[in-house]
């Protein structure tokens, strides 16, 4: 499924798709928690008939009584009774309000971002380099949950409109039918009301660009990551320059859409307020004191209800249909919430479960290209990755070495060729599963504000865990630094949300993320140029702890220093995304070609380190 052109997209949904959208939005909220949704809904009911006979209903008894010379104690009793009402109604209410709607509304929220959180986690990689992808997945990100509540609000608007709407419409047409033409009025300007939001839509739409590259210019000002480029060079006078760019496309945008909003709003006030309102006033005026009670006319209690309840009509038919637009606003972005929870992930897993042991990946006419390019990023490789076999994956930048582990993980799926496992398509996998039996260390890995136990398991801990937390720590380096902590294991990682967390350096960072190779058991491991942050020896001794400690198991590494590559059992060597040189070290060393002059060139360049590591 691929997302539409700005050309195709649509900026009215049909009536169907509008209704569709809001009984989504109802529907989400009502499988996470039925009770918030039926309490909310009906409080409006509630409170709209009770509103009702308090004011409008309960003036004109009151006045037109006393005008009567009606017994005071039927109306004092009237007032008892809905006062007692009232009284035990709204304490209900208010109990509700404050000691379960937190916690229902809290479980709305959880349904919907688990909703989200789980189909991010299936769309393709590929999904988050799509510029037209990407932005309907942030809209859905920031529209979803709050866009959802607004349709529950306003259908709550709508049910409390409609009753007061029918109470006070049936008192006016009870004391002279007439003036329900005032009151209908408002319906002719629906249409200024749907137009008004078709620009607010367009004009929210074309901000939440302008919004992120403004909110991404702010986060550099204040995150601790960019503070040292910050500081070096001219680099805030550019991104203060980006900064006044967004300032300027924000006011375009205003501009664009501004002047057609006030105009439409200005023909609804005016509506509202001059012709119902107004008219409506006069006209009772003149049936009271020109006409008389007497000659069929209003009696004062009527007309003073009139004063009020046709304000009231007049607002409710507003409000009704501004409620019937808003639901097609919410519709409008509802459509990328939905867009983006309907798409269907274009790398989908088998039903086969992946040998425990692993076994034997073979490479076969590999050819990928990725979106948009216009070459192809790898070319014809072909490979035997045999079971427990260490292969040292080399070359320069833009060969394409990360690109294949990528494909490795089904992180993509190749434009040509095929990935075997054992025999079977990796297609035919689980992708859960398949993915599940790799360890992976990528260059630009990520710690998480989270202990240092779990930033190396990445799962809820079980029993015996820490011994294997340990061992992995002491085989990756990090042991004496993780020591040193005081609350251990459990000690937080940064100092975003714990004044007691611990902040690491590139360097240790690097080899607590290597730790979640030595604690993991997976049959295949991909270190994407895990210790680029080591120094060479510490680098070399890393690579000979993980040689003994990963023996066994499927090894691929990516490093840019060939020292490590003469651990490995074999060494495929890449340039232009196809494979130039494959071998053992000693055979491409041998063969003296490219391998062998990259080599020769980096040991040369180590006051002698490597070249007393390797020989």
């Amino acid at each position: 499924m691929k997302p539409k052109t700005k050309d195709e997209k649509k900026k009215k949904l049909s009536p169907g798709r509008t209704a569709s959208n809001n009984l989504f939005a109802l529907r989400s909220i009502w499988r996470a928690s039925p009770l918030y949704l039926a309490v909310y809904l009906g409080s409006s009911l509630l409170y709209g008939v009770l509103d009702f006979l308090s004011e409008g209903y309960l003036l004109r008894r009151v006045v037109n009584g006393i005008d009567a010379g009606e017994d005071i104690r039927g109306i004092v009793r009237y007032v008892l009774v809905l006062g007692t009402v009232m009284l035990v109604s709204y304490l209900g209410m208010r109990l509700f309000w404050n000691l379960v709607s937190p916690i229902e509304q809290r479980k709305v929220g959880a349904y919907v971002e688990k909703l989200l959180f789980r189909q991010a986690a299936e769309v393709e990689l590929a999904c988050y380099e799509d510029p037209a992808f990407y932005d309907k997945y942030v809209k859905a990100m920031d529209e979803a949950y709050s866009r959802m509540m607004k349709v529950m609000y306003t259908l709550d608007n709508l049910i409390a409109r409609v009753v007061a709407l029918a109470a006070n419409s049936a008192l006016l047409f009870v004391i002279d039918p007439w003036l329900i033409l005032f009151g209908l009025f408002p319906l002719l300007l629906g249409f200024f009301r749907r137009l008004a939001n078709v620009a607010r839509h367009d004009m929210e739409s074309e901000r939440k660009p302008i919004n992120r590259r403004a909110a991404y210019v702010r986060r550099t000002f204040y995150q601790g990551e960019y503070a040292k480029e910050m500081r070096i060079g001219g680099m805030y006078a550019t991104l203060l320059r980006d900064l006044r760019e967004t300032y300027a496309d924000f006011r375009r945008v205003i501009r664009r859409h501004g002047l057609r909003r006030a105009i439409y709003g200005y023909i609804d006030v005016i509506g509202l307020e001059v012709v119902t309102i107004l008219g409506a006033t006069l006209y009772a005026v003149w049936s009271t004191m020109c006409v008389g009670s007497a000659n069929g006319g209003m009696q004062v209690g009527d007309c003073i209800v009139v004063l009020g309840s046709i304000g009231t009509i007049s607002y409710c038919l507003n409000n009704l249909l501004q409620n019937f637009a808003e639901f097609g606003e919410h519709a409008l972005f509802l459509e990328d919430v939905r867009y983006f929870l309907d798409y269907e992930p274009a790398i989908r897993g088998g039903t086969e479960d992946v040998p425990p042991t692993g076994g034997e990946i073979v490479v076969r006419g590999l050819t990928f290209r990725y979106a948009g390019s216009e070459q192809d990023t790898l070319r014809e490789i072909d490979f035997v990755w045999h079971r427990g076999e260490r292969i040292a994956l080399v070359g320069s930048n833009g060969s394409g070495k990360t690109t294949l582990v990528k494909l490795l993980l089904r992180l993509y799926d190749p434009c040509a060729g095929e990935i075997t496992l054992d025999g079977r398509p990796i297609r035919d996998f689980s992708l859960a599963a398949y993915r599940g039996s790799f360890s992976t260390v990528f260059q630009d890995f990520k710690l998480l504000s989270l202990s240092v136990r779990d930033n190396i398991l990445l799962r809820p801990a079980k029993e015996g865990d820490d011994a294997r937390l340990e061992a992995a720590l002491a085989e990756s380096g990090a042991a004496a630094r993780v020591a040193r902590f005081s609350a251990g294991l459990d000690t937080i990682l940064t100092r975003e949300f714990d004044d007691k967390g611990e902040n690491l350096s590139v360097g240790e960072q690097q080899k607590l993320s290597l730790a979640r190779v030595f604690a993991d058991d997976c049959p295949f491991v991909l270190l994407d140029e895990p210790s680029s942050a080591l120094d060479p020896i510490a680098e070399y001794t890393m690579f000979e702890n993980m040689m003994r400690a990963t023996r066994g198991k499927s090894v691929i590494f990516i490093s840019h220093r060939l020292s490590s590559a003469v651990l490995a059992d074999r060494v495929i060597m890449m340039e232009d995304g196809r494979i130039a040189e494959c071998g053992t070290h000693a055979e491409l060393m041998e063969k003296d070609g490219k391998y062998a002059a990259m080599f020769r060139r980096q040991a040369e360049n180590y006051l002698g380190s490597e070249v007393s590591i390797n020989g």
